[in-house]
């Protein structure tokens, strides 16, 4: 299994990099990294973070490697090098198992990321663990969660709620009769490939962005989160321009409010970013530079939590998913 891992990787290119002195293959890869290293660690989980029944193999690379890499984007580094760790069930296929690595390939070759190594262990369930490491010059050039001032612009990178919209369409087909095919299908999309923004976050970096978080777990959550780790509140005001397309058609098919799934309906992976005023016009001049769509969606405050609220005015809960608690609905327990 390894050796057939490492030759899809290699085919993709996805194995040799400037800072990989030995890479895979070996007790442990060695690299000299230089400058400043960050580093995180993810992992996604068959009936957690995605069903086997309904994500081809090659989106679970993609995804995995992909959300890992978020996390260097909200800091502003350059990713450098990954480690994975993939569980095998006994009832994965040759297949499946290539078609996951060709996922990771493609991802690793798009975002110019060395994968130096990893493990292979046998798992009752499938998953894959990440270790992701970006690089910058100096700690100074990194962006954390706790830099956000009262009077800070709040920006997001792109467009949210597609992704919890997309989960929507693949667990009940019947709700993609309320769109026309190429919404359905780009929401879908949405879920099964997110996208690592390492432009925009490198972009908000140099344009000054004070503290950024990726939307992992809902944008009510993460706001939490960096309004927790500035010691500031967060009001944001969401635009119809920051929600998807036909995300309101999904939601309201499914008996439910598109604000309520901007909430707690992550992995959208764009950035929010909280921005110095005199530096805002700057910021989204450099993020439009990226290809990406921002919006202008709030201010920081003074006091704590987040309050969120959605085109009509209407306020909702700051929820979002609970890694420990959470399940993906109708995932077996």
């Amino acid at each position: 299994m390894i050796a057939l891992l490492q030759e899809r990787l290699e085919a993709a290119g996805a194995t040799v990099g400037k800072r990989v002195v030995l890479g895979s293959g070996d007790d442990a890869a060695v690299t000299v990294p230089g400058g400043t290293t960050a580093t995180s660690v993810d992992a996604i989980v068959d009936g957690v973070h995605f069903r086997r029944s309904f994500f081809p193999p090659d989106a679970i690379g993609h995804k995995a490697l992909a959300v890992a890499l978020s996390d260097l984007a909200a800091m502003g580094a350059e990713p450098g090098e990954a480690y994975v760790q993939l569980g095998v069930p006994d009832d994965l296929s040759k297949s499946e198992a290539i078609g996951i690595a060709d996922g990771l390939g493609a991802v690793a070759a798009d975002c110019g990321v060395v994968v130096a190594g990893g493990d292979v262990v046998g798992s009752p369930v499938l998953f894959l663990a990440l270790t992701v490491v970006g690089h910058t010059a100096d700690a100074g050039s990194l962006v954390t969660r706790a830099g956000a001032e009262p009077g800070d612009a709040l920006l997001l990178s792109g467009p949210v709620v597609g992704a919890a919209a997309g989960l929507r369409l693949l667990e009940d087909e019947r709700l993609s009769d309320a769109l026309d095919p190429r919404t359905a299908a780009r929401l879908v999309d949405r879920q099964l490939h997110p996208r690592a923004l390492i432009g925009a976050g490198l972009a908000l970096a140099r344009a000054g962005a004070s503290a950024m978080i990726d939307v992992s777990d809902g944008l009510g959550q993460d706001a939490g989160h960096l309004a927790r780790a500035s010691g500031v509140r967060c009001v944001i005001d969401l635009p119809d321009s920051a929600i998807e397309a036909g995300v309101e058609a999904v939601a309201a098919a499914s008996g439910t409010d598109a604000l309520d799934l901007a909430a707690a309906g992550g992995e959208d992976y764009e950035l929010l970013a909280a921005v110095p005023q005199d530096r805002l016009p700057g910021a989204l001049e450099a993020v439009r530079g990226t290809a990406s769509d921002p919006a202008l969606v709030g201010r920081v405050g003074v006091g704590e939590g987040v309050i969120l609220r959605g085109p009509t005015g209407r306020e909702a809960l700051a929820g979002g998913f609970d890694q420990v608690h959470s399940r993906v609905p109708g995932a077996p327990t």
